[in-house]
This record gives structure tokens, sequence and C-alpha cells, in this order.
């Protein structure tokens, strides 16, 4: 029997798992789906190594960039990103092993958002600058929007919190949280925007999907913005994932 997992410290609720066995449930697939909770990323190999049936694995936090290192091959948009969720494990006949990274993050973001794009939507504000931070950036540079980060403290080609006015925001009509601001069970916690410049121009995407409507995509929601969270993104970017673990490499086209 196939194997698949998910690595990452810690692991408590996983959306991944759950995805999977019920796919795998659904359409009759003789495979398994497991977490394996990892405080180091070069323990994989342990991983690996011991469960000679697996095939493929996602990676989460705090591993992303940190698993570089260890494996063989990168897909363009990893190697770009300089950041890995997905991760093809290869065996030859002499059981050596090949680990081949990717991300998909870049894929279910893109695909996500690209229908609520608009001519008027050019510039766009990045809430947060951790792993996930950076697919979002490439898959907007890729669909030819201007990007800049936002972030909690003053670096150099950043924007702070407090740099955020009402006319900075008519500037960028595209904001994408990818700060856990407003994750269950935070629920009153919104990233700290003048909500109140915001009109039908402005698309507001909340890469959290617990709860379903965050308080950031509330506000900007009364104000007439086009809002929408990370569900989709994160079903599509683990449906690509299975087209890797089966061999189908996924260099995104835009």
């Amino acid at each position: 029997m196939d194997k698949y997992g998910l690595i990452g410290y810690p692991l408590g609720h996983s959306f991944s798992r759950r995805f999977f066995t019920e796919k795998f449930t659904r359409e009759g697939i003789d495979a398994t789906y497991d977490n394996y909770e990892i405080p180091d990323a070069r323990m994989i190999l342990d991983v690996v190594r011991d469960n000679p049936e697996l095939r493929g694995l996602n990676c989460t936090i705090p591993h992303k960039q940190a698993i570089l290192p260890l494996l063989d091959w990168f897909s363009t948009e990893a190697r770009e990103i300089g950041a890995v969720n997905v991760i093809r494990i290869r065996r030859d006949m002499n059981a050596r092993i090949r680990l081949e990274g990717f991300n998909t993050d870049v894929i279910g973001f893109a695909e996500s958002i690209k229908p609520l794009l608009s001519s008027e939507h050019r510039n766009a504000l990045v809430l947060g600058t951790g792993g996930a931070s950076r697919a979002v950036c490439y898959a907007l540079s890729r669909l030819g929007l201007r990007w800049t980060y936002v972030s909690r403290s003053r670096h150099e080609g950043m924007l702070t919190y407090d740099d955020l006015t009402p006319d900075t925001m008519q500037t960028y009509q595209v904001v994408v949280n990818c700060s856990p601001a407003g994750m269950y069970p935070h629920v009153d916690e919104a990233p700290r925007l003048p909500y109140e410049a915001m009109g039908r121009h402005h698309l507001l995407y909340d890469l959290v999907y617990n709860p379903e409507e965050t308080l950031f995509m509330k506000l900007g929601a009364q104000q007439g913005a086009v809002v929408k969270n990370g569900l989709e993104m994160l079903h599509l970017q683990a449906l690509a994932s299975w087209e890797i673990w089966n061999g189908r490499s996924k260099d995104f086209t835009f």
C-alpha cells in the first residue's frame, strides 16, 4: 500500500490528513496518509528510510525552507521562491532515494485569486513576511501585479502598518493577508488597516480559512470590497500535490 504524509512541527489539526484520507476513501485509492511530527527538518531522512512505501510528503512550518539543503532537485517555483511544501520521493532498483521539491502554494493561490482580478488591480500589499508570503509574491508578480510587503517592524523596501494611510489604500487595490491575524481562536483580531478608505475596487484575500469569514474580510466587505478566504487555495494546492506525486511535474503556467 502506498503511503503519503505531512511533515512539520508541531502538527495539531491537519487539513492535509483529513483531505487525503477522504479522497482515498471516496475514490477507492489503496493508500494511507499520516502525520510525521518532526522538530528537525533533517529527520525527514529517517522518515523516508523507515517507510519504504512512502511516495510523497507535504511540508509545513517550520520546515519549508530548512528542508531545501536535503533535497536533490527543485521545481522552478520552489527554487525561485526559496520554499518547498511538496516532496516527491523516488526510489531506484537499488533502493537509492531521490527527494524532489515543489511549491504548490503558488499554484493554489494563483488559480484561486486569478478569477477575481481585473485591469484596475495593479498593486498589492502583502501582509506578513513568512514562508507563505513568498509564494504569494511570486504568484502576484507572474500575474502582472506589483507588490509590497507590510511588516510589523521597519525593513528596507517594506511598509509598516503605521505607513498605511487612506491615501496608501488608493494606490494598493489588492491586499493579501499572509499573517495569522484573525485565525481561530483569535477571531476578534484583524490586521491594522484603514478599512474605511476601501471600496468596491479593492480585493481582500485572506490565507486564513478558519473562521470562514475573518474579521479582516468582514471589515473589507462592509466597505464594498471583494473578499475571499484561503480554503480554495488549500484545496487546489493539495490537488496539485497529488498530481506531482503521481508523476506530473507541476511547473505552473500563468
